[in-house]
């Protein structure tokens, strides 16, 4: 593990300007999701948990294995929502706050093929990195 604490957790971004991502900003796991578009930018500050994390590991499998995922659905704060085949034929993620703003924010984006796999890297070094490691 290098010196240079990961901040991406999730960077979904396509040629169109188009982009969604969680960044992590520091200790404690506080986070945040940016979404950015040519017509809508906007931020929302989160805090992260290792079972977050290990329900987004559950996201990039069902993803991998050609399934729709909602991530945070059942908690407090906002929830993220990538449907494979949105509704301009391509990928879409869904930003939803629903407990806060209560605003909904649809980006479609096509992601590159190795997308899943470079996602499951940005996980084990954040979680790495960040997640305090049990003792034995």
């Amino acid at each position: 593990m290098g010196d240079i604490a990961p901040r991406a957790l999730i960077f979904l971004a396509d040629d169109e300007g188009n982009s969604v991502t969680v960044n992590v900003l520091g200790a404690g796991l506080e986070a945040e999701i940016v979404v950015r578009t040519p017509f809508v930018s906007g931020r929302i500050n989160l805090v992260l948990y290792a079972s977050k994390l290990e329900s987004w590991a559950d996201a990039l499998n069902r993803l991998d294995a050609g399934e729709d995922v909602a991530w945070m659905e059942m908690s407090n704060g906002p929830s993220i929502f990538i449907q494979l085949a949105g509704e301009r034929d391509c990928p879409e993620v869904v930003v939803e706050d629903e407990s806060g703003s209560m605003v909904t924010v649809r980006v479609p984006i096509v992601p590159p093929d190795d997308w899943i796999a470079d996602h499951r890297e940005r996980l084990q070094q954040v979680m790495d990195y960040w997640v305090p490691k049990k003792s034995a």
